[in-house]
């Protein structure tokens, strides 16, 4: 059995790629890979990872999980998708580092399951951004105060994809930017769901809902119906000429009003994002999907 935990992160996806997932979930079934609503297993591994801490959990235990989250007898492929799985949204920068638990923490959950195949996926962001969105997702109120003890300059994505390297070695890693999620959409899908390249995708397209146009999608579709692409790189030049021409400006322009949050800043953490990822591509044993 494979067990994918899509661990997020925060304030990337909002849970769009497992709900895109659940649209699917009858055809995902036929080629063995399960998807079941998030309260159906959420609290069952929370409580399970709180109460093993980190030890291998017994069959019995295994048998007790599988029948609470499952509505079949056997899956070749479970997907579990919990933004949530390493912390809260307000630990995420604590000890001036991302998800500084999260080397303890996918080794709890890699021994929810023990003898499974894991597999442990999650998008990245720019700091830029990524730190002012922890801060709405908080509903803090002074930002200050939010980031003291945090050097954003400092934070580095590469150190949080090496610590789950480092933990669960005999797991396969998959990462990719949050930016480019609207490009890779359904490269991320099928991946997570182990999909043929041929399988259609129902809602492949909701993402790019959100940040363009209805005229704008319309006449993508419209475009893709006519002009069938057969490879992913194809879509994503077809993907790029839409958006730039019928995104929404309020969708994917950022405007930032933080205090200390100042344009030099935000292009110094883009920079250093930019080398950073190039970091991450290089750790052995990380798929990194980008377009």
């Amino acid at each position: 059995m494979q067990v994918v935990y899509h661990l997020g992160a925060h304030c990337t996806d909002n849970d769009k790629l497992f709900r895109c997932l659940l649209k699917n979930k009858g055809e995902l079934a036929e080629i063995g890979t399960m998807v079941t609503g998030p309260g159906r297993y959420r609290r069952v591994l929370r409580e399970a990872m709180n109460a093993l801490k980190g030890q291998p959990a017994s069959a019995e235990l295994q048998e007790d999980m599988l029948a609470a989250v499952l509505d079949e007898d056997h899956a070749e492929r479970l997907v579990f998708s919990n933004e949530q799985f390493v912390c809260a949204a307000h630990a995420v920068l604590a000890e001036n580092r991302i998800y500084p638990q999260i080397g303890e923490k996918v080794r709890w959950i890699r021994n929810l399951f023990p003898e499974a195949e894991a597999e442990f996926h999650i998008g990245i962001a720019n700091p830029a951004t990524f730190i002012p969105d922890l801060f709405g997702r908080c509903k803090e109120e002074d930002f200050t105060a939010f980031i003291a003890g945090v050097t954003p300059v400092e934070l580095r994505w590469s150190d949080t994809v090496a610590a789950i390297r480092t933990a669960v070695p005999d797991a396969r890693l998959v990462a990719w930017c949050n930016e480019d999620t609207p490009l890779i959409w359904p490269e991320i899908l099928r991946d997570m769901g182990a999909m043929p390249a041929t399988m259609p995708i129902e809602g492949e397209n909701d993402l790019l809902g959100t940040i363009m146009s209805e005229e704008g999608l319309c006449r993508m579709e419209s475009y893709l119906a006519s002009h069938p692409v057969k490879t992913p790189q194809q879509r994503q030049r077809v993907v790029t000429a839409f958006l730039d021409k019928y995104a929404r400006p309020e969708a994917v322009e950022v405007e930032m009003d933080l205090p200390g949050w100042s344009a030099e800043l935000v292009e110094q953490l883009t920079q250093s994002y930019v080398e950073d990822v190039e970091r991450i591509r290089s750790i052995e044993g990380v798929t990194f999907l980008a377009p």
